[in-house]
């Protein structure tokens, strides 16, 4: 039986098609298991937004995806009219109406603060102190309608949503050890590797969704 031989110029391209495919492979290998478990630096100090410290009406509960239900921020008790204050230094990056509520947005480096409904005193691009006024807290779609009260978030990034109470200590507590000296390691199996193979196949299925 004669076998059959591709043309030169086809073989060349089948290499190099094949060398692309092992090197995107690899990057999205890479990609999908060198992200996860980053650590996380101390979390900054701030202070209340509404002052003296509120009554946290509503706790925060992150959802468990991008368009799932749950509370991305805390309500905090307040008054109308009463000064709203940018729990941290940062520059204002949004003051105005949203959605027909009143939004401020102060940016601080990698993380941003969100206030509503608030009647802002601020403009865009105003550099700001930690406890600086922005404005005062409004009635109109406020989450504890017919009672005022402040809609505080903190937004990593894009759309990682973290618990705003972390900036004044009231968030989940950390417990330390009742020991002064950490106790010797016990011995464990070490955890299974994640399958290279599936972490690079779900990668690369959610990079051809977007086209």
């Amino acid at each position: 039986m004669t076998r059959y031989h591709p043309p030169a110029h086809r073989a060349r391209a089948l290499r190099s098609a094949t060398v692309v495919l092992a090197v995107l492979w690899s990057l999205l290998v890479v990609g999908a298991t060198g992200a996860a478990g980053a650590p996380q630096g101390p979390d900054p100090v701030g202070v209340w937004p509404v002052q003296p410290e509120p009554e946290v009406v509503r706790a925060f509960d992150p959802p468990a995806g991008p368009y799932a239900a749950g509370h991305r921020g805390v309500d905090l008790r307040g008054t109308v009219g009463q000064v709203v204050h940018t729990a941290l230094a940062g520059t204002v990056s949004y003051a105005g109406a949203l959605a027909g509520r009143g939004v401020v947005v102060v940016t601080h480096g990698h993380t941003r603060t969100t206030y509503q409904p608030v009647a802002a005193t601020v403009a865009v691009g105003d550099r700001l102190p930690r406890g600086a006024p922005i404005g005062t807290l409004q009635l109109p779609t406020s989450h504890c309608f017919p009672r005022a009260c402040l809609h505080w978030g903190w937004i990593e990034g894009a759309s990682t949503y973290l618990d705003p109470l972390r900036l004044v200590g009231a968030g989940p507590v950390r417990l330390l050890p009742l020991w002064r000296d950490p106790p010797s390691p016990v011995p464990q199996d070490p955890p299974e590797p994640p399958d290279p193979r599936t972490a690079a196949a779900t990668t690369l299925q959610r990079l051809l969704d977007w086209f």
